[in-house]
């Protein structure tokens, strides 16, 4: 008897399902580089060596545990280039009565899963992925008991099934479920921003860094400098480093920009949790432990968690619960291109150009660059999400389709109808200058509403709302918008989306073959 178990790419976890009770001697783990997943959307550079090098190392962990380890290599000259073929080559080589694999992350490769039994002749035991805390099941029952899909109750019920920051009592640790309030600082002049830790990289990565640079040329990004953890004990060292250097002070400037600084206080963990490198309870129960020793506040650490155990288990969840529509979804009905400067970022806009730098050199921006300098901008201006979405998908190293989409088509273009947020997440260049540095470098006068030198921000954010008032204008939470809309004189609102038009009709669409 002989159990073949195929690993993923964002697998690579030594206490995965399907690694567990089963007799190693009898075993064989099948790990596949194939070209089909790197080339589906033309990931960044940086990405795909990351996945190749985690995968590479955790096969040789795995050999050293005893493990019989079957690994195809992305230039292996038999390589199918896909899963399922590879899978097909593995059946014909080793002859098992059983695959047994861990559900997938992504909607189509579980459709591939989900036709190998047939195909092959052979059981497929597809296990649940309990590396998340909510299961895809646990989280339908949740929202069907539910008319919407709030983030935060959901929170609550995470903090609860984890016992993460909860008292005895029940109740929350500090006496409030969210300090969100707490963390919208702007940045002070004089801040010492810690980076991450990193990693120089060893014979294998240097392989797989190699190989990148040859077959994967064309593709967005850059390799130099490449510094992440590519194991578990690297990735946990990064934890503790940040731990240490920058959480005590991430939740107050959590939404803060600097020009030229890349990291500011944020993890940058979200690439190895991602791949299976960490586990959420692992990072969440590092933060809290940093609280209890006195050596995090509270808002840095609730901050955090929420963003660990609310916010990317329920994105998980959204994404199994909608899928497939929601990749199709377009309720604003937005159909420009994405702008060429996405992908050069070659651009006035300083916000735009620095968030485009960051994420070309590292395939990193933080999480308020994505939405409201990246995101906003691409809704505001009427880009048609799927190119949005795609284009997320390419360019960050910790981006995976489950948590990729929901994240812009719900909650970044409101493409859903606000299925994900009550409220779509719009705002002007007055944002922007409130929590960045940005501003004051531009060429464009933030302080100016309309005109050619105005920030594109102020006159396309009216014209959206514009645009949008039969949607938008019975919606409670932007009362305050539409009131402020209605006090305005017709010349001015003529003079918004003059300007709105005028900037939109010299922008230039995207160069094509980034992306598909």
């Amino acid at each position: 008897m002989t159990i073949l178990i195929p690993v993923l790419g964002d697998q690579v976890s030594h206490d995965l399902a399907s690694l567990r009770d089963v007799p190693r001697g009898e075993s064989v783990v099948l790990m596949m580089e194939v070209a089909e997943e790197t080339t589906y959307v033309r990931h960044h550079k940086r990405k795909i060596a990351l996945i190749f090098s985690a995968m590479r190392h955790f096969a040789e962990e795995l050999r050293a545990a005893g493990w019989q380890v079957d690994y195809v290599r992305l230039d292996d000259p038999d390589n199918s280039g896909s899963f399922t073929g590879e899978v097909a080559r593995a059946v014909e080589r080793h002859r098992p009565t059983t695959i047994r694999i861990v559900e997938s992350g992504e909607w189509r490769v579980k459709a591939m899963i989900d036709g190998w039994s047939k195909r092959f002749g052979i059981p497929v035991e597809d296990l649940n992925d309990d590396r998340f805390i909510c299961g895809i099941l646990e989280f339908q029952t949740w929202a069907q008991s539910r008319g919407d899909l709030v983030m935060e109750f959901f929170y609550r019920e995470m903090r609860r099934k984890t016992g993460l920051l909860m008292q005895p009592d029940g109740k929350p640790e500090g006496g409030q479920w969210n300090l969100d309030k707490e963390n919208r600082a702007p940045p002070k002049r004089g801040l010492n921003y810690p980076e991450p830790m990193h990693f120089t990289p060893d014979a294998i990565t240097a392989e797989v860094l190699a190989l990148v640079a040859s077959r994967f040329s064309g593709h967005f990004g850059r390799l130099e400098k490449f510094a992440l953890p590519v194991t578990a004990h690297e990735a946990r060292q990064a934890l503790t480093h940040f731990i240490r250097t920058a959480l005590p002070d991430f939740g107050t400037y959590q939404d803060a920009m600097v020009t030229g600084q890349d990291w500011l206080y944020h993890s940058w963990l979200s690439p190895a949790l991602n791949l299976g490198l960490l586990t959420p309870l692992e990072v969440a129960q590092a933060a809290v432990d940093a609280y209890a020793a006195g050596e995090a506040p509270l808002n840095a650490v609730e901050g955090f968690v929420r963003q660990i155990i609310g916010w990317r288990e329920y994105v998980r969840g959204y994404y199994w619960l909608e899928m497939p529509d929601v990749a199709t979804a377009n309720a604003l009905e937005a159909t420009r291109p994405l702008p060429e400067f996405y992908w050069t970022g070659d651009t006035d806009m300083l916000c735009m150009a620095e968030a485009v730098r960051n994420t070309r050199d590292h395939g990193y921006a933080h999480h308020i660059q994505r939405l409201m300098v990246l995101g906003n901008f691409a809704m505001l201006a009427g880009v048609r999400p799927q190119e949005v979405a795609d284009w997320f998908l390419v360019v960050y190293a910790d981006a995976y389709e489950w948590v990729e989409l929901p994240n812009v088509i719900g909650m970044s273009q409101h493409a859903d109808g606000g299925r994900m947020a009550t409220k779509p997440y719009a705002g002007g260049g007055a944002y922007i200058n409130r929590m960045s540095d940005h501003c004051g470098r531009c060429r464009y006068d933030v302080k100016q509403k309309t005109g050619p030198d105005a920030c594109p921000f102020n006159a396309l954010y009216w014209d959206f709302l514009a645009r949008h008032e039969r949607r938008f204008r019975g919606n409670r939470r932007m009362s305050n918008m539409y009131g402020t809309w209605d006090k305005m004189q017709p010349e001015a609102r003529a003079a918004y989306r003059d300007s709105a038009a005028a900037f939109l009709d010299a922008m230039e669409p995207a160069a094509q073959g980034w992306a598909r």
